[in-house]
């Protein structure tokens, strides 16, 4: 007869544990490696700066319906020496007293290379809108002032690039108050009272 042999005491590794072992280390890694790229390059926030604004129709005798016609010179500016930044589902409107008074208007995607400038002067509106009776009252006291507050809002979502490596998405909030003189009956370019930097929120 012969002698059995003692059950052996290790076991054969489980292939699946030995995967999702790897799947964990590759991650962790891939992490680390992030992060030490983000600590190196550290991106800083986008600025942007209102340079113009030309109102081309201002029509408010329709309440609670008005309709607008405006043009924003934007000049966004990257801080960043090594770090670039890609902007997409980019969108833009205006807004007074809080509420909007254009729809929103989709931009295309935009690249901004590390240390640059790039302007922008997207049109708004052209639809009617509908708002408050403050809102319409409000714009035609305004208008017959000759001095106006308006806020451009723009939204979406942008990346860093630095060197071959891409962080994730980051949703970007631009908020622009700016003090306009205007006078009734008169379209096309106004002038601002100030240039003011626009909030930015990441």
């Amino acid at each position: 007869m012969g002698v059995e042999k003692p059950p052996s005491p290790y076991r054969p590794k489980d292939p699946r544990r030995a995967c999702c072992t790897f799947i964990f280390i590759l991650l962790l890694l891939a992490g680390i490696t992030a992060l030490v790229v983000w600590l190196v390059y550290r991106p800083q926030e986008p600025q942007f700066t209102v340079m113009g604004v030309a109102i081309y129709d201002l029509n408010t005798t329709s309440p609670p319906l008005i309709s607008t016609n405006m043009q924003f010179t934007i000049v966004t500016r990257n801080p960043n020496k090594r770090v670039s930044i890609y902007y997409d589902r980019l969108s833009a409107f205006v807004s007074y007293r809080n509420q909007a008074i254009t729809p929103p208007a989709m931009l295309p995607p935009l690249y901004h290379r590390k240390h640059s400038t790039v302007a922008l002067s997207p049109v708004l509106g052209g639809e009617a809108v509908p708002v408050s009776l403050e809102v319409a009252n409000g714009l035609v006291m305004d208008e017959a002032y000759g001095v106006m507050g308006l806020r451009l809002v723009l939204l979406g979502r942008l990346k860093w690039k630095a060197g071959a490596f891409w962080s994730m998405h980051y949703g970007v909030y631009v908020k622009c108050d700016v003090l306009v003189g205007l006078k009734k009956g008169v379209v096309g370019q106004v002038p601002m009272l100030g240039s003011p930097l626009c909030n930015v929120d990441i």
